[in-house]
């Protein structure tokens, strides 16, 4: 098997604290579990790179928001917002850790990512 090392992929995890970054990548899915459609940013900088999932329901509607608010896109009610335009923006994001509860196993997982996202 031959594996392609694409630029970027060989940083490693961000460090926790107060980073500057630029959104460098949008990958788009849906939730293994319940089948939520989310979008995946991958937050980068020269020393490493976080991703974070930024879910479509409506509990997660309020981060997606903010996300598009703190790179100055202007969203209003009625908007279509397309994650696209989040390309190429910067701005300083906390990373931190947050636990739960697989559901699938019921064993605690961690996950490193983006906690606060603020306009540099």
């Amino acid at each position: 098997m031959k594996i392609a090392i694409e630029e970027g992929q060989d940083k490693p995890l961000l460090a926790d604290g107060r980073q500057h970054v630029t959104i460098t990548d949008i990958e788009e899915g849906t939730s293994e579990n319940k089948g939520v459609p989310f979008f995946a940013v991958r937050f980068e900088n020269e020393t490493g790179y976080v991703s974070h999932r930024f879910y479509q329901s409506r509990a997660g509607m309020s981060n997606i928001v903010s996300l598009f608010e703190r790179v100055g896109i202007d969203v209003q009610a009625g908007d279509e917002l397309d994650t696209k335009q989040l390309l190429g923006k910067e701005l300083d994001i906390t990373v931190g850790e947050r636990s739960y509860s697989d559901p699938n196993t019921g064993s605690e997982r961690t996950l490193k990512q983006a906690m606060d996202f603020v306009v540099s």
